[in-house]
């Protein structure tokens, strides 16, 4: 009887440590460096995780997980798979470059 008390308990340690090593890690796509992102997101290789990088310096940052397909090699299906792991927020947006106003012509009447 202590054999399988000892065969249960082992079993029961095992499944525990089995759900941590299974837990996912998260990434905050707007403040995590490209090493960071590769690690953590499934299918984004350092080449993705780089564009990912390039893509939040030059637009600023993500609103949505939604917005990461907007990255080149990044698709809807990636996004979905890594759902769990991607948060979003943290980082203050780019401010987006807009054309000068023109100033208002005087009106001329006649």
């Amino acid at each position: 009887m202590k054999s399988f008390a000892l065969i249960a308990q082992s079993l029961l340690l095992s499944l525990l440590l089995a759900g941590t090593a299974f837990a996912a890690d998260k990434v905050n796509i707007n403040t995590a460096d490209a090493a960071t992102i590769d690690r953590v997101l499934l299918n984004v290789g350092p080449a993705k995780a780089d564009a990912i990088v390039a893509y939040r310096k030059a637009n600023g940052a993500f609103r949505s997980a939604e917005q990461l397909a907007l990255v080149k090699g990044i698709g809807l299906k990636t996004v979905e798979k890594n759902r769990d792991r991607i948060v979003v927020g943290g980082a203050a947006p780019v401010a987006k470059k807009t054309a000068v106003a023109a100033a208002p012509r005087p009106v001329t009447r006649r």
